[in-house]
């Protein structure tokens, strides 16, 4: 996908984007368990401390002030220019790894797309029937005309913020972690992403047809209901391969009819936690986000299984528009010498799309 160019060119020689991406890596593996490839060779709290002595050198280049030892950190602290570029190099870090980290959370159904500031987002959406084939006779020159006209859907991106404290005289110095901080700023935006497109994509499934043979909204787990809406869906997504996607409790479920069937403590549902195929259909763990206003909650439901098609088209679309901005307050504004930041990302997601999708309750 398309990445903001201040992501892109804030470190010409492309060494400092090299190193927060192994550092992001790195965190993602060892905090998250996800498989992320990064530079083993060096712990992690090294691999942090050199990050932030590299922060700050790019951080003094890119401001000008070029003083000459660190014995001129009163002056660094202080000066205006410090930190316009402390925050324009956290808001390129932030906008260089954001879109990837948003598509491995919500990636399975959601199409992630990137504009510039002021885009809004409309998609063309095709209609999904054929032209109806009729019998012809000998003395017919031709049948009733048939014409189909596209929808659109629009999405216009919404302006979100957060507000982060950081002293900068402690970050200079070398006692506070830059890359931890840019890091938190990462995941919260992310976390904040998902939720939005998970109330899409949930409010989309509920609203579903639930007629007894042909709806795509079915009230029960049996491997016949769940056979037969994952034919619905590849038929009527032209033969995209459906794909049975759900939390891991949600997936505890996907067991055979039959209960005469044995497994071993290294079969994939003891090592995975539930089957990977069921009937020939693809079964995938969708990652779990937690519910920011409840400790301890979590955000997706345990009582659905969703089929989707995602190789025809993804049922969400996430727009960002232009990269992220900032507003930073005076060295001398706080009591306390700690300054605050403004971070302000503009974003916006919805059902566009004319691929189908169907949805048990467990």
């Amino acid at each position: 996908m398309k990445i903001p160019t201040n992501a892109l060119t804030f470190a010409a020689d492309g060494k400092l984007q090299e190193q927060f991406l192994d550092y992001w890596n790195h965190h993602l593996a060892v905090d998250e368990k996800k498989n992320k490839e990064y530079d083993h060779s060096i712990s992690f709290e090294e691999k942090e401390s050199k990050l932030n002595k590299a922060l700050v050198k790019e951080i003094v280049k890119r401001s000008g002030v070029n003083y000459a030892t660190e014995d001129n950190l009163d002056q660094w602290f202080t000066h205006p220019l410090i930190a316009h570029e402390m925050f324009a190099v956290v808001n390129a870090l932030v906008d260089m790894v954001l879109p990837d980290s948003v598509i491995d959370t919500v990636g399975l159904y959601t199409d992630v797309r990137q504009g510039a500031f002021g885009d809004s987002f409309a998609f063309d959406i095709e209609p999904r029937d054929l032209f109806a084939v009729s019998k012809h006779g000998n003395a017919q020159r031709s049948t009733e005309v048939k014409k189909q006209y596209r929808g659109q859907v629009t999405i216009v991106p919404e302006s979100h913020q957060i507000t982060v404290g950081v002293s900068m005289y402690s970050v200079l110095a070398g006692k506070e972690s830059l890359a931890n901080l840019v890091s938190k700023c990462i995941r919260s935006i992310e976390t904040a992403m998902a939720l939005d497109v998970y109330a899409v994509f949930a409010a989309g499934m509920a609203a579903l047809d639930d007629t007894a043979t042909t709806g795509l909204r079915v009230a029960g787990y049996s491997q016949a209901n769940l056979i037969r809406l994952c034919q619905q869906v590849g038929a009527w997504s032209m033969g995209a391969k459906p794909l049975v996607v759900g939390t891991a409790s949600a997936l505890l479920n996907v067991l055979p009819d039959d209960a005469n069937y044995r497994y071993t403590l290294s079969d994939p549902f003891v090592t995975l936690g539930y089957i990977p195929t069921i009937s020939g259909y693809d079964v995938m763990r969708m990652p779990q986000v937690a519910d920011l206003d409840t400790f301890g909650a979590l955000k997706i439901s345990d009582s659905y299984l969703w089929i989707i098609a995602p190789s025809s088209q993804k049922i969400v679309k996430l727009c960002l528009e232009g990269s992220t901005l900032s507003n930073t307050s005076g060295v001398w504004e706080n009591a306390d010498l700690t300054q605050t930041t403004t971070l302000i990302k503009k974003w916006g997601s919805g059902i566009a799309t004319n691929a189908i999708a169907a949805v048990i309750t467990l």
